[in-house]
């Protein structure tokens, strides 16, 4: 009957995809393109009026599958892609993007730019309006293919020029490379979202002509309006930003607090507890040591030989001054159960010996003030330190015996 016919072609519909995503799933990419041709193929002769919209499905998986498969070649998948295209009006410009980003990976850049050309120029009734953030996405990319141009043209004018000669050809389509790309890049970072290569390349172009103010105040944008989504980059870029201007150092710490608030695991935390350390003000250094004693509570600092050298010169200045101690102990109490683990075990003590001496000099001081003469980790550093004769770790050793009550007052 019909109605059978219909539920045993939907049935084999099912079960040939559930083939193809077991092929995916297990990389194979040939056995997965057959499954994927029979499906294909059984959708040729699916005469059912209920409302079929495979497109996209077969858009994604065989676009996987030629990105993978052995023996795909540029010029399948770009054939793959522009039948993709006449499939769905409606996704004609998310396969388009999808085509420019294939071509951009395989270096073939000018077929990049001119599919995002013919993209552009894409009408369709209605669905031009409904698709209006896919466009301005194409334009955004077209503008980002325009700065790299425009980089290549002003690297050939810089090296002309350092030979002394001048090539005015090149500085006018050097120059009109920027206005194309300027008011592209432009219009895509008024959108609220994440646009860190496109804000980087707009910023780039602004300062080569010194239009600072445009700059700081994209950067200031992308950074502090809160329609957008909360961006550590974009922090980032602003401080790296004040930094080339020469900006005071209370820009650069305002900067830095917020990406501290986001991440306190950015590597930039180095560069905050420096410049937090050397403030008269009070304040500022003891956010300094919260700062430091923040970035290795994670993983990746736990060898960071300059992040503990920040903490150890800290609270080596707190325990001599016997001033602040309480700033120790308000950090520690919190890591005081499971740091001696995490960082002070008699495992990690021979192994930072054997690969980096200055490491577990740095961690050894800090162990010893932390966790008192008789914690492993400084015992074992300490006296393979001295064993093989090195004037400072008979020196540390000395240092943390005679601030040992200062162990005491900290541990409570």
């Amino acid at each position: 009957s019909s109605h059978e016919h219909k539920l045993n072609f939907k049935k084999s519909k099912e079960l040939c995809l559930s083939y193809i995503q077991d092929a995916m799933l297990q990389k194979q990419w040939k056995r997965a393109a057959e499954f994927l041709t029979c499906y294909v193929e059984s959708l040729e002769k699916d005469y059912s009026r209920e409302h079929v919209g495979p497109s996209e499905m077969i858009w994604r998986i065989g676009t996987e599958i030629l990105c993978h498969h052995s023996h795909s070649s540029m010029k399948e998948f770009s054939c793959f892609m522009e039948q993709m295209k006449t499939l769905g009006v409606k996704r004609y410009l998310k396969v388009c993007l999808e085509h420019v980003f294939h071509l951009l990976c395989n270096g073939q850049i000018d077929e990049a730019y001119q599919n995002l050309s013919l993209a552009e120029s894409w009408r369709f009734g209605e669905q031009t309006a409904l698709q209006d953030k896919e466009m301005k996405l194409i334009q955004a990319y077209r503008g980002l293919l325009d700065y790299y141009s425009w980089s290549k043209q002003k690297n050939i004018l810089l090296e002309h020029s350092e030979d002394g000669f001048t090539d005015l050809a090149v500085e006018q389509e050097m120059h009109g490379y920027f206005r194309k790309a300027a008011v592209n890049l432009k219009e895509i970072i008024k959108i609220p979202g994440v646009w860190d290569l496109f804000v980087k390349c707009y910023v780039d172009l602004l300062e080569f002509y010194g239009d600072h103010n445009e700059a700081r105040q994209v950067l200031n944008e992308y950074a502090y309006n809160s329609k957008f989504p909360a961006n550590p980059n974009a922090h980032v870029y602003l401080y790296q930003f004040l930094k080339r201007q020469g900006e005071s150092k209370k820009s650069l710490i305002s900067a830095l607090k917020i990406l501290h608030d986001i991440v306190p695991s950015h590597e930039l935390m180095i560069d905050f507890n420096t410049m937090l350390q050397k403030s008269k003000k009070r304040k500022k250094r003891r956010l300094g040591l919260e700062v430091i004693f923040a970035a290795l509570d994670y993983a990746g600092w736990k060898e960071n030989a300059k992040a503990w050298s920040c903490l150890a010169r800290q609270v080596k200045q707190i325990v001599i001054s016997e001033k602040h101690l309480d700033w120790i102990k308000q950090e520690w109490n919190s890591r005081k159960d499971w740091w001696p683990a995490f960082h002070f075990s008699r495992y990690l003590a021979k192994r930072n010996w054997q690969e980096n001496k200055s490491l577990s000099y740095e961690k050894a001081l800090v162990a010893g003030i932390l966790l008192g003469k008789d914690c492993k980790y400084f015992k074992h550093v300490s006296h393979q330190g001295c064993k093989a004769q090195l004037k400072r770790f008979r020196m540390l050793r000395k240092f943390v015996k005679r601030h040992n009550p200062v162990y005491l007052r900290i541990s409570g």
